[in-house]
């Protein structure tokens, strides 16, 4: 589980995006970021979380922030998700999970009776100035933008 904790700074990072450009976290500092974590492109759960981003995206931009979305996928995998869905924010590429260790969310989990190492659903908001405002760890992919949403319209 992630050591962080609010008022922390973020750790920066530098990312391939969905559509191969490079960006660092400190590339959005002025703005607050939804930085939110999720296991696998077009699984149920993580397409509702990403469709519900994506529904509440109008909202977020209004509040002075933007959405980054983390996986273990591929670019390609990335693309496909993005245009399926109609994503309009930024999806991150973190293949060798170093984001995700980076934040605590790289960690066992259960299915079936069989363990694993995944990502666990997470969202972080970062403040303009590069800090943790707040963080959801193990959330549900519904919870996790409902509780975006309520801290970011504070």
């Amino acid at each position: 589980m992630s050591d962080l904790q609010i008022g922390d700074p973020a750790p920066d990072f530098t990312a391939l995006t969905d559509s191969g450009e490079t960006v660092r976290l400190s590339d959005f500092r002025g703005q607050r970021v939804v930085l939110y974590f999720y296991p696998r492109d077009n699984t149920p759960g993580c397409t509702s979380q990403a469709c519900g981003f994506r529904d509440a995206y109008p909202l977020i931009t209004e509040q002075n922030a933007v959405v980054l979305g983390v996986s273990p996928d591929g670019m390609v995998s990335h693309q496909k998700f993005k245009s399926k869905f109609d994503l309009p924010f930024t999806l991150l590429v973190d293949e060798d999970h170093r984001i995700a260790e980076q934040y605590g969310v790289w960690g066992e989990k259960k299915m079936y009776g069989r363990s694993y190492m995944g990502v666990i659903r997470s969202h972080f908001i970062i403040d303009e100035e590069g800090r943790i405002a707040d963080m959801h760890i193990k959330v549900s992919p519904k919870k996790s933008v409902e509780k975006a949403l309520k801290f970011l319209s504070k």
